[in-house]
């Protein structure tokens, strides 16, 4: 039986909710749709994001750059209405610097549906040539000071063949001419890479950029617990299965530990790198989600999920309501349990206390916000390891008596949308009355929560069914 217990007199140790410093987002023109808009002035407000970052600023569907009888044409004013956006819902921008216009591309080799243009530039300089017109064009059109709070990372997960047809090499070169670049606008604009996927090329992005004095303001990769777990074309519960529990926190580690001291940014993961993995609309990525956040504190100034919203075309535009998209809210804007783990975490405060206690699946973590504390327990672990029902037990100790608890759960009967569908019978194409029975299927229910208050001790008891978040929130009487 889980049992964890925490003195609430104890010093704390401030958290940092590094989780809402980027949100990741599909490409650059579907932030010009208004669901898309909408749907992220949503998770802006009600989870706390401040910056979004999403591939394809440069690519020819932002017009962004083309040839016209033989002269370069270049337009920002796609590219100024997604900032204008942005701004004026009180976020910024984390700006993925890809990919080529088809006029500086070197080669042909694409990816996704939208057709993205994976080849180095032909000519390095026409390419320093079109990013420092760009800054300069928005330091003109927002000011020095408000471009210096958004961060350029150049270009997205070069060590992939289908993301980068060239070298590490070329890639080392096109960050060279893309960071002078930008600081020759302003020294104090921030740039940073490798953006690699796996958390590759950390040391030797860093060694290059000091043996040639290059610099580098923040560092970024990506991980998914799938990367490097199965044999290659592997289902997803094979990879996850052989992955250990805690991978996502040993990569952070590791990657922390090559930045030498250096700010560091995820600016992609997930509970699965498969776009089409229905495990991200189930609790489990919720409770993977959790517990992976919490344990990764400290190590990392950013952690960006990919992504907001299934409003989401690398492949295709899918109809179903819920298909296995990355978002955090499907197509209709219904959350998912993913969503409200946000919720539960944006909620929380920003002092954290030590909680004593060790479980095989079970995790708690306690947390004060003024008068209240707030219990967060996950109970998690990978496909094909056992997993059950738990009975957990706390007790807060040197705590003033309660004013009132309550307790809000993501679990398989609780916010769990994708179920009432699945009740439905799945259908394809939802009715207006279907949209608003499976929104209110979504939303956390908060319920009185019973407790024993004794001796200055609190005793708490609940069942955690698999995969289940449970947030235990105990209003405290002033002493």
């Amino acid at each position: 039986m889980p049992y964890f217990t925490c003195n609430l007199s104890q010093p704390t140790t401030p958290l940092i909710h590094f989780w809402e410093h980027t949100v990741g987002s599909d490409h650059a023109p579907m932030a010009l749709r208004a669901d898309w808009q909408a749907q992220l002035a949503r998770c802006h407000h009600e989870l706390g994001f401040r910056h979004v970052r999403f591939h394809g600023l440069l690519s020819d569907r932002m017009g962004t750059l083309i040839c016209q009888n033989e002269k370069l044409l270049y337009s920002f004013f796609n590219a100024d209405q997604i900032m204008d956006f942005l701004l004026s819902i009180g976020m910024r921008p984390f700006v993925e610097l890809s990919f080529m216009p088809e006029t500086l591309a070197s080669g042909q080799q694409t990816v996704f549906r939208y057709q993205g243009n994976v080849t180095p530039p032909k000519d390095y300089q026409q390419w320093a040539t079109l990013i420092r017109k760009l800054i300069s064009h928005w330091v003109r059109r927002y000011g020095i000071s408000e471009v210096k709070t958004w961060f350029f990372e150049v270009w997205n997960e070069p060590n992939l063949h289908q993301f980068w047809t060239g070298t590490q090499a070329d890639y080392f070169k096109l960050y060279r001419y893309t960071v002078e670049a930008i600081k020759e606008v302003d020294a104090g604009l921030k740039v940073g890479g490798p953006a690699t996927a796996r958390n590759a090329w950390i040391a030797e992005f860093l060694d290059f950029c000091e043996q040639h004095r290059v610099p580098a303001d923040f560092l970024t990769t990506h991980y998914y617990p799938t990367d490097a777990f199965g044999e290659p074309g592997a289902d997803t519960v094979t990879q996850l299965a052989n992955a250990p529990r805690g991978v996502m926190r040993e990569r952070a580690e590791e990657a922390h530990l090559q930045a030498c001291g250096r700010p560091l940014y995820y600016t992609e993961w997930n509970a699965s790198s498969n776009p089409r993995d229905t495990l991200h609309d189930q609790p489990y990525a919720a409770a993977f989600v959790t517990k992976t956040i919490m344990d990764n504190h400290g190590l990392v100034e950013g952690y960006s999920i990919w992504t907001f919203s299934d409003i989401f075309e690398e492949n295709y535009f899918p109809s179903m309501p819920f298909h296995g998209g990355f978002g955090l809210l499907n197509l209709h804007g219904i959350a998912k349990p993913m969503y409200r783990a946000y919720e539960l975490l944006h909620r929380l405060g920003t002092e954290r206390l030590t909680c004593e206690g060790k479980h095989e699946t079970v995790d708690a973590w306690v947390v004060r916000k003024e008068q209240a504390v707030t219990v967060l327990l996950t109970n998690h672990a990978l496909p094909r390891h056992p997993i059950k029902t738990e009975r957990v037990r706390l007790r807060l100790t040197d705590a003033p008596e309660p004013r009132a608890a309550s307790l809000e759960c993501v679990d398989e009967e609780h916010a769990n949308a994708q179920r009432v569908w699945q009740e439905m019978g799945e259908p394809k194409y939802l009715s207006r009355v279907e949209v608003e029975q499976l929104q209110a299927a979504s939303c956390i229910v908060k319920e009185p929560m019973t407790y024993e208050y004794q001796e200055r001790a609190i005793g708490l008891k609940l069942d955690l069914p698999p995969h289940g978040i449970a947030a235990i929130t105990i209003e405290l009487a002033s002493e």
